[in-house]
C-alpha cells in the first residue's frame, strides 16, 4: 500500500506535537561560530555527530579560525581529523575553504548559498544548514534522517533529497520552519529510525501515512480534529 501525502491539518498537528516535544531544538554539533559550525558541518559528511565533536573539541581550542587551521596544513589537520571518516579528503577541502574565506571573505563565513557552496566541500545540505543554523534563514537541509521521515510519513514524499527538499519547503507552515530542520533530523534520528522505527514511542503516529506503523506499536489513528480539541 502507498504512502498517502499528509493533509495540511495532519501536517499542523504534526509539527505542533514536535515543538511541544523539543520547544528549543538545536543541532547535536558543538561550535559557537558560523565558521566553527562550517567546519563542523563539512566534517560529519558520513560520520556520526558523536565523532566530530571528539574531534572538533580538541581542534576548536588549537584552531577555529580561517588563520588558524590554514595554518595548521593538511598533515597538521589530519592528526586531529584522522578518527572520522573520509579524514583525507576533508583536511584537503577545509584547509582550501579557508583559504577562500580569507582571500575572498575577509576570513567571514558568507550568509548565501552560492558563495557557500562555491567552498570546497560544501554542498546543498551543508550551505542549507549554515544557513539555517548560523543565519536564521529558513532553509531545508535533507539528510538520510529527514529522507527516510518525509517518504515514511507522509509528510515529503519525493524521489530524491531536492525533491523532498521542495515539498518540505512547500508544505510546512511558516511558524514552523525555522525550527523545521531540527525537529526532522532529531525525530528521524532518536524515533523515526530506519530498520525499527519507534513507533510506539511517536508523539505523532496517529497522524503518520506509514501503513506498516501499527506492527510496529503505534496507536490507531483518530481525526485530527478531535487532535486539534485536545490541545
Amino acid at each position: 500500500m502507498p504512502v498517502k501525502n499528509m493533509t495540511k491539518k495532519q501536517i499542523q498537528v504534526f509539527f505542533e506535537r514536535l515543538r511541544e516535544q523539543r520547544p528549543n531544538p538545536k543541532t547535536e554539533l558543538n561550535y559557537s561560530s558560523p565558521f566553527e559550525l562550517l567546519v563542523a558541518v563539512t566534517l560529519s559528511a558520513q560520520a556520526t555527530d558523536v565523532s566530530v565533536n571528539k574531534a572538533t573539541d580538541k581542534l576548536f581550542p588549537i584552531a577555529n579560525t580561517p588563520e588558524a587551521i590554514y595554518a595548521l596544513g593538511v598533515d597538521g589537520l589530519k592528526q586531529y581529523i584522522k578518527t572520522i571518516g573520509l579524514y583525507n579528503a576533508k583536511a584537503e577541502n577545509v584547509i582550501k575553504a579557508c583559504k577562500i574565506l580569507i582571500d575572498k571573505h575577509n576570513s567571514i563565513v558568507p550568509n548565501n548559498r552560492a558563495d557557500l557552496e562555491a567552498l570546497p566541500g560544501v554542498g546543498r545540505k551543508t550551505a542549507n544548514v549554515v544557513l539555517n543554523t548560523a543565519f536564521g534563514q529558513a532553509t531545508m537541509a535533507v539528510d538520510t534522517h529527514i529522507f527516510r521521515l518525509g517518504n515514511r510519513t507522509g509528510l515529503a514524499i519525493g524521489k530524491n533529497v531536492i525533491e523532498v527538499e521542495q515539498r518540505l519547503l512547500k508544505v510546512i507552515p511558516k511558524e514552523f520552519m525555522l525550527d523545521a530542520h531540527h525537529w526532522l533530523i532529531l525525530h528521524g534520528r532518536y524515533c523515526c529510525i530506519a530498520r525499527k522505527p519507534k513507533c510506539n514511542e511517536c508523539v505523532v503516529s496517529d497522524v503518520c501515512q506509514w501503513p506498516d506503523r501499527f506492527e510496529f506499536g503505534a496507536a490507531k489513528s483518530i481525526p485530527v480534529k478531535m487532535l486539534q480539541d485536545q490541545n
